[in-house]
């Protein structure tokens, strides 16, 4: 089971219409069950510099199986995960924006968001999520 094209495309569209309703242009990346790049999105006006930021959430969300925005909090400083965003390449993203997509209870790929404050970050991905 993985996240097929039709699927990341819905998320995408609803992620996009979140992004227009609160005026903020994103770049919206969704990967399937093996990390692997989908489709993605950059919004008329998004950073150029969140193109990868929206990936590696994506990825970092599946990877882990877990939204990167709660891996951030167990990433600071005396917590469980204190420097995890050096692993990887560096790849591992610790902030709002990535959520897992599940089916049936698995994990089968993610959504990642970037282009905002983390707060719309997150509320842009979740919109995408509900979708999926």
């Amino acid at each position: 089971m993985s996240v097929t094209l039709e699927d990341a495309r819905r998320v995408i569209i609803a992620a996009e219409r979140r992004a227009l309703e609160i005026g903020q242009p994103m770049n919206i990346a969704v990967v399937d069950a093996g990390g692997n790049l989908v489709a993605h999105v950059r919004q008329d006006g998004a950073w150029i510099g969140s193109i990868d930021i929206s990936i590696s959430k994506a990825w970092t969300s599946k990877a882990f199986d877990i939204a990167t925005k709660d891996l951030g909090d167990n990433a600071q400083p005396t917590q469980q995960f204190f420097g995890i965003h050096t692993t990887n390449g560096g790849k591992v993203a610790i902030f709002a924006g990535g959520l897992p997509l599940t089916r049936d209870g698995a994990v089968v790929g993610a959504v990642g968001v970037s282009g905002g404050s983390g707060e719309q970050d997150q509320t842009v991905a979740e919109a995408g999520a509900s979708a999926f």
